[in-house]
């Protein structure tokens, strides 16, 4: 059986979730992680993406969140998100007003790098759109 670590889920409104899990999958920018108890000391930062939660209890829970970072010990794993709702509260007319308001800022960057950023920040909405948005 596998041991539990502390997860905390946190967005700048408030505190989302902290309590004893199995697993934690978070959308890393490189690419999905599984972190599990004893995990190697990591930071990384998060996309647009689902946080799905195995919880000690044996509940599962999944957030959406846009963004932020994970901070992983062996004991534990803090998420900062920018931003974060559970995927059941999650509608296609927020994520449509997020594109809106991400597209309307790419009509007016200046830089290359910002622009680029916000390209694939709209993908990555748009992606995530279709794969947790039923119509």
């Amino acid at each position: 059986m596998a041991d539990n670590f502390n997860f905390e889920l946190v967005s700048p409104e408030r505190l989302l979730l902290s309590e004893q899990v199995i697993d934690v999958v978070i959308p890393a920018t490189e690419g999905e992680m599984t972190v599990m108890a004893h995990h190697a000391p990591t930071m990384t930062t998060i996309k647009p993406g689902v946080v799905k939660v195995h919880s000690a209890s044996g509940k599962k829970q999944d957030y959406v969140v846009f963004g932020g970072f994970a901070d992983i010990l062996p004991t534990g794993c803090t998420l900062l998100a920018e931003s974060a709702v559970p995927v059941e509260d999650m509608s296609r007319d927020e994520l449509d007003r997020r594109i809106n308001a991400a597209k309307t800022e790419l009509e007016d960057a200046e830089h290359h790098e910002h622009k680029s950023r916000l390209e694939h920040f709209i993908m990555e909405l748009s992606h995530l759109r279709g794969s947790i948005v039923q119509d």
